[in-house]
């Protein structure tokens, strides 16, 4: 799945739909829910619901199946899904910088606009490692072009990125999930932060209410990832027509509440 859905040790293919998690290769090969081609659920009247298709080529209409993705199971149960996938790249590298955060984000929003074949990026305390995956020739090129520490064995690294067996991840301090646009300047936020997706999803240990106000200033959003209060709400709220949208497919796929209510946002 070239999206690197994380497992945690114990997740499904449906747990992980519902969830909507995506790996570090999201920024280049999609989002999840880009790789849904077909679901089937049971609603909450009891229906089963069929909607998309099992290839590509079988896919029209109204992308209904994609609701699926991220919706934690408010809208019904996933008994089937078809998703798409795509060949392992024949060649990786992964290269090492030592780069404070202003000039990682201007290098990598840099490198987003050159045919440069860069699958997955990671900034942590002033370290910025990035990772070139595709045809052997274009990886050797980017290689000699953009210079680097060679790291030798990295995909103990990516691993451990994408399950969040990283050390930034260790503990059981609050932690959130910061999504900001790729071009947005370093956030003023205390202690450290993890980056990914080149520059998109940034990682942070601390308060949520901050996290979102910061995020707000730059045009993103942060939602709480782990953390014991829930006070401040999991998900950032909705703007009133967003919700609505929320309300109404709620009400056309459970209209008795059944499933995970006020899982995502209060009585939805």
């Amino acid at each position: 799945l070239a999206f690197e859905p994380p497992a945690f040790g114990n997740a499904t293919v449906g747990g992980a739909v519902a969830a909507g998690l995506s790996g570090p290769r999201r920024a280049t090969a999609g989002a999840l829910r880009d790789f849904v081609l077909g679901v089937a659920i049971l609603d909450g009247v009891s229906r089963r619901l069929t909607f998309g298709g099992q290839v590509m080529k079988n896919v029209a209409g109204y992308d209904v199946s994609r609701l699926m993705a991220g919706s934690l199971g408010t809208l019904g149960l996933i008994l089937e899904v078809s998703l798409k996938v795509l060949p392992r790249p024949v060649a990786e590298a992964t290269l090492r910088f030592d780069l404070p955060q202003e000039k990682a984000l201007e290098a990598l929003n840099a490198w987003a606009g050159q045919p440069l074949p860069i699958s997955a990026s990671c900034w942590h305390e002033d370290v910025l490692t990035l990772r070139l995956a595709g045809a052997q020739a274009a990886v050797a090129a980017a290689r000699e072009r953009l210079g680097g520490e060679l790291v030798a064995d990295a995909s103990a690294f990516w691993s451990d990125l994408r399950e969040q067996r990283h050390a930034f991840f260790a503990g059981d301090e609050t932690l959130v999930r910061l999504s900001l646009p790729s071009i947005a300047p370093p956030l003023d936020l205390p202690g450290a932060q993890l980056i990914e997706w080149g520059g998109s999803q940034r990682w942070w240990r601390g308060d949520v209410a901050a996290a979102r106000e910061a995020a707000s200033r730059v045009g993103g959003h942060a939602v709480l990832f782990r953390g014991s209060d829930k006070s401040a709400g999991v998900f950032q709220q909705l703007p009133a027509p967003m919700l609505k949208i929320h309300q109404r497919l709620k009400a056309a796929f459970d209209p008795r509440g059944v499933f995970n209510p006020g899982r995502l946002y209060p009585n939805l």
